[in-house]
């Protein structure tokens, strides 16, 4: 079953133009899908091509010819999931792990999703899956980590003082290392003749 373009106005050409200048990467694709479709390419080139499957280039067509070139970029999406956390909730959760946690009321030295998951559930009364504590941090501008957690009991001038006491390691080099730098030192060496019997 072949797709019909039906609105005017736009050529091949013209969609290729609004495709380059449009910073929808989606709507471009679209825009290019269509355009294919007017030189005469069959829907599932046209599709492939542009990464989609035939059916969801058919979709956008439809959108094109209601609506022209604003059908083909993606609609907000209304009535999604309300936010389980309040605004100010959220930045509650950001200003605890900006602090990070207290050892003796949170019983751990550096937060994880779990541990922020229980603290939320205590706190405010609400809910979560670890995977959507994730989500607020990373909305939140938190990104994960993976560093060694610092002690709370650590004494950082007794670290000093070891780190300036201690000897410098440096890597040894091998018999063959020191053999090739003796060779290569520019004296004079004897060609090895053969193996002689006496």
């Amino acid at each position: 079953m072949t797709v019909k373009i039906t609105r005017e106005g736009l050529t091949a050409a013209d969609l290729r133009r609004a495709g380059r200048r449009c910073s929808d990467a989606a709507a471009t694709r679209r825009m290019l899908g269509i355009a294919l479709i007017l030189d005469g390419h069959s829907r599932a080139d046209a599709a492939r091509a542009c990464g989609m499957d035939r059916q969801t280039l058919r979709d956008w067509v439809h959108r094109y010819n209601a609506e022209g070139l604003a059908g083909l970029t993606d609609r907000a999406h209304a009535g999604g999931p309300e936010a389980k956390l309040s605004a100010q909730q959220q930045e509650q959760v950001a200003a605890w792990v900006r602090a990070g946690p207290d050892l003796v009321e949170d019983g751990v030295i550096r937060w994880r999703r779990i541990d922020l998951q229980r603290k939320i559930a205590v706190e405010f009364k609400v809910e979560l899956h670890e995977r959507s504590v994730g989500k607020i941090l990373r909305r939140l501008g938190f990104r994960r980590i993976s560093v060694r957690p610092r002690h709370p009991k650590a004494d950082a001038a007794a670290q000093e003082v070891h780190k300036k006491s201690s000897p410098i390691w440096l890597p040894m080099q091998s018999q063959s290392g020191r053999a090739t730098s003796r060779l290569n030192s520019g004296g004079r060496t004897k060609h090895a003749s053969g193996n002689r019997v006496r």
